[in-house]
């Protein structure tokens, strides 16, 4: 049963936000949605701390409660600031039992998302999950999250774009760290993104990024960032010793999911793993190749206008797992050169290049 339209509209509404940052980016059309359909609501975000940065300085939230959740004390911790806030209703993007405990035990009078994972009892109402042969249906995140705002019978966008804001601030340091190498407004910048919180098995070989920076600096004479994460520091440095290009290894300055939003911005070409700085290029309209080898592609099959998806098919491809257990040709068979190729035709050098989905071969 869906809401009651004629309800008192909610005055404090918790959002719940995604865990992983290309699913918090991917969610952004859903809190723009809630945004305009509550204008007067005071709507606060609970997100993990460490993606943080990622919704700071949008326009959708007027509080950001930043929390852990993996262990009980954590639960316990997120649910008493969630009852200080004592929201009305609470929106639950991810699909974790977990999730919905939390804004439960702190209180919400009402909460609303996807019925599933044995969480319904906690839940006053939410979609349900697509299925077939009782198997869940991939979907575009996007198209996803704003499923539970249709339930809800809000007015959802026309435009289901993703989008990212940054302060003044963000934007000086940004220029501060760009002029610390030596990047001037008249340089080309490439970016490479070369880890993945979510596992091994979504990396790219660092052998290949190094093989890929010398051919782009052949190409285009460019600067090279080197997008390290933290726990990714090993990665950067193997792959700066395997390359004789000149690549700028941002390991070291431990860059911040804040301050990656101008050095993204600032790049003329994003070449990536399938992971969260993908996402900012798509909210940024940067061209990006993306690199996918054990995810399914129809999980972000959305706003790919600008986007090129590099895909071995092979017969255990899409596993999801965080490590592959046998050669992981899904990634290895994807050579540098092809991709160099998909950044050539992002970038218009070649004829009949309009690319709009999925290289797979």
């Amino acid at each position: 049963m869906t809401p009651d339209s004629h309800q008192i509209p909610p005055q404090t509404i918790l959002v719940r936000c995604p865990n992983w940052v290309g699913d918090v980016v991917m969610a952004t059309p859903a809190f723009e949605c809630i945004r305009q359909n509550y204008p007067a609501a005071r709507i606060i975000g609970l997100i993990r701390e460490y993606a943080g940065g990622v919704v700071e300085d949008g326009p959708w939230f007027d509080d950001l409660i930043k929390v852990n959740d993996k262990t009980a004390r954590d639960i316990l911790q997120a649910s008493g600031r969630i009852r200080r806030v004592n929201p009305d209703m609470a929106l639950v993007l991810p699909n974790s039992f977990r999730s919905a405990l939390i804004a439960r035990l702190g209180g919400a009078k009402k909460i609303y998302g996807y019925r599933r994972n044995g969480r319904s009892i906690l839940m006053s109402g939410g979609p349900l999950p697509l299925r077939e042969n009782k198997r869940f249906i991939p979907r575009p995140m996007v198209d996803y999250y704003l499923e539970i705002c249709r339930w809800l019978n809000l007015t959802t966008p026309v435009q289901s774009r993703p989008s990212l804001y940054m302060s003044d601030a963000v934007q000086e340091k940004g220029r501060r760290f760009l002029e610390r190498y030596c990047i001037s407004n008249d340089d080309t910048v490439i970016g490479m993104n070369p880890g993945a919180q979510f596992g091994s098995s979504k990396c790219w070989p660092p052998a290949h990024f190094a093989r890929l920076a010398e051919l782009l600096s052949q190409r285009w004479k460019c600067k090279i960032l080197l997008f390290i994460g933290p726990g990714e520091e090993e990665i950067g440095i193997k792959i700066v010793k395997l390359s004789q290009a000149k690549i700028i290894n941002t390991g070291p300055d431990k860059v911040d999911l804040a301050l990656l939003k101008p050095l993204i911005q600032r790049c003329r070409l994003l070449v990536t793993n399938d992971t969260g700085p993908r996402h900012y290029a798509v909210a940024f309209d940067i061209p990006v190749v993306v690199i996918m080898g054990p995810t399914d592609p129809r999980y972000t099959q959305s706003n790919l206008e600008k986007t090129i998806i590099l895909r071995r098919e092979t017969e255990c491809s899409p596993c999801h797992l965080k490590e592959c257990t046998l050669d992981h040709r899904c990634m290895t068979e994807i050579t540098p050169e092809l991709v160099l190729q998909a950044g050539k035709q992002l970038l218009q050098e070649r004829t009949g290049s309009n690319y709009r989905n999925f290289d797979t071969y």
